[in-house]
């Protein structure tokens, strides 16, 4: 039983977590393709947490060469003999907005209205931008302050871990089993896993990477990159009549030929698209950079296939052209293999229906560690965080979010302890 007391230890451990970590610069860098961390400022996350992890008493506590920090949290007396599992959650932010000196504030006692940034007076979050705040009313809403992202995603996850493992030690009446934690790099850009101890995993695990309370996810995008490479023909611009194959131009005509209806500000739900991340170069080189999305892999496939066949086009289009394609197979649909270990999502179900909030099952449209993982053979679903409006400035979460995480987490103890 999850007492008022502990509630009041796990709140104040969650918010003095999640606001300390948050100010940790962890941007992760897409351009960097070879080295894990991709940015050596993740370090300093996870050298904190390392720390944190040894003044807990935490077992087994390890940094590895590639920023990847693992712990166990070894069982209590009620929890000897359970099945062990693993909590999941990832120290680096995304490049998609500013990281660096994130500046959180408190907006107690949240009164509806519209929040404003100190930062950016221009910048507002309303109920337009994101229609859950209705339903936080009275609580604290925790934001950013105009300039930078919050890193809520996925600082929150790491945060609400942290807290519940900490509440089980404060607190050893609580049943568990062995519990192991592990937090990593460069989730943001797709590799996440590329150089995790998979043998030290235990069968099933849990990320703490989802929005809004009570979502739990056991389906994802099937996803694809693309690189589209432009060679042009380069002429004095005075003389070029005729002659000059501009490649930065052509990968912009190239860019606005793709069905807009298939983008990702035309498309929800389980509906696909071909999202164009940037265009650079000059006349002579160019590229344009793509991340392609479903959930059945047979339509990205066709969707690649006419990315292939619309750059032929171009070149016949365009005599001297050349058009290179690079496609990638980033990570695969978890569905499949996660419904064939039923009790692995059926007891994070059990776990968040405890804390008193409904359970929303969804699809991920996006991916998040478990989906590699799964593919590994640790079916991983994802449980909220709490967070909304992530890799935006207007990124924010309510303290009662963060709070019924961390209580899930306890939830998860007692319930696999159960199954000893």
């Amino acid at each position: 039983m999850i007492t008022d007391d502990m509630r009041q230890f796990m709140m104040k451990q969650v918010r003095e977590n999640f606001l300390r970590y948050v100010k940790v610069w962890t941007t992760s860098d897409p351009e960097n393709e070879t080295d894990t961390p991709s940015t050596e400022r993740q370090w300093d996350l996870a050298r904190i947490l390392e720390k944190e992890a040894h003044d807990l008493g935490l077992q087994d506590v390890r940094l590895s060469d590639h920023c990847y920090m693992y712990a166990i949290l070894p069982a209590n007396e009620a929890g000897k003999g359970a099945p062990n599992f693993c909590l999941l959650a990832h120290l680096d932010a995304s490049p998609d907005q500013p990281g660096e000196n994130v500046k959180p504030r408190r907006i107690e006692n949240y009164d509806g209205s519209v929040i404003t940034y100190p930062d950016d007076p221009e910048l507002t979050l309303s109920e337009k931008d994101s229609p859950e705040l209705k339903e936080f009313v009275g609580d604290t809403i925790i934001t950013a302050s105009g300039k930078t992202l919050l890193s809520a995603d996925d600082k929150a996850g790491v945060a609400e871990i942290m807290a519940g493992i900490a509440t089980f030690i404060k607190y050893p009446e609580l049943p568990h089993g062995d519990i192991k934690i592990c937090f990593t790099p460069d989730e943001e850009i797709g590799r996440g896993t590329v150089k995790i101890d998979e043998d030290w995993l235990p069968k099933f695990c849990y990320t703490f990477d989802g929005g809004y309370p009570g979502e739990l996810e056991d389906e994802n995008f099937d996803a694809w990159g693309v690189t589209v490479n432009v060679k042009g023909v380069g002429v004095h611009p005075g003389y070029a009549k005729n002659k000059m194959v501009n490649a930065v131009a052509i990968v912009s005509r190239y860019v606005a030929a793709l069905p807009e209806w298939e983008t990702p500000e035309h498309t929800e739900l389980r509906e696909g698209f071909i999202h164009c991340l940037g265009v650079k170069g000059d006349f002579e080189n160019a590229s344009a950079s793509f991340i392609v999305r479903d959930f059945e892999e047979d339509k990205n496939k066709v969707r690649t296939e006419f990315m292939e066949q619309l750059a032929r086009t171009f070149e016949g289009k365009y005599p001297g052209l050349e058009m290179k394609l690079e496609i990638k197979h980033q990570y695969q649909n978890m569905r499949d293999i996660v419904r064939k270990t039923p009790e692995v999502v059926d007891i994070a179900d059990e776990a968040i229906e405890a804390v008193g909030v409904k359970v929303l099952r969804k699809a991920i449209r996006g991916g998040t560690d478990g989906a590699r993982l799964t593919q590994l053979g640790h079916p991983t679903p994802n449980i909220f965080a709490g967070g909304l409006l992530f890799h935006s400035r207007k990124e924010w979460v309510a303290e009662s979010s963060l709070l019924k995480a961390v209580e899930v987490v306890l939830h998860l103890g007692r319930l696999w302890a159960d199954r000893k």
